[in-house]
């Protein structure tokens, strides 16, 4: 039986992509999602709120993030480990407006699940910088 853990944030558009909308991930998003990610396994989810993208903060508060992702990640237990497992540059992403986007997977084991996938998406925010735009958990 599959569990899915979805936190509903900003764009829940991080699974089916058309296969003609991919091309190969640029390197800027990978880091910023292992930093990102070290924020929410440390529980540090404020701070993880802090530095997402402008799309992700004007769709869920501060508060309601913190309360989703503590309701997700809670059950899971500590983190095993987690190894990247693809990485896709996209320019239109569904429901999301267009930009630029990397969508990075990881296979990631939990002291109680053994096996998920995390997918984390970088967006270019309006400033110029990557952050990141949505997270999901399957």
């Amino acid at each position: 039986m599959t569990y899915v853990y979805p936190v509903l944030v900003a764009i829940l558009v991080l699974v089916g992509f058309p296969p003609g909308r991919r091309i190969r991930c640029r390197p800027q998003g990978a880091g910023l999602g292992q930093a990102w990610l070290a924020l929410t396994d440390s529980a540090k989810y404020a701070e993880s709120w802090n530095g997402a993208s402008t799309l992700f903060k004007t769709a869920i508060t501060k508060a309601d993030w913190e309360k989703a992702i503590r309701a997700t990640r809670a059950p899971l237990g500590a983190l095993k480990s987690r190894t990247l497992k693809s990485a896709t540059f996209a320019r239109t992403l569904p429901g999301a407006p267009d930009g630029e986007y990397v969508v990075i997977q990881y296979e990631t084991a939990f002291e109680n699940k053994a096996s998920a996938v995390e997918t984390i998406t970088p967006m270019l925010d309006r400033d110029g910088s990557w952050r990141i735009s949505g997270y999901y958990i399957k």
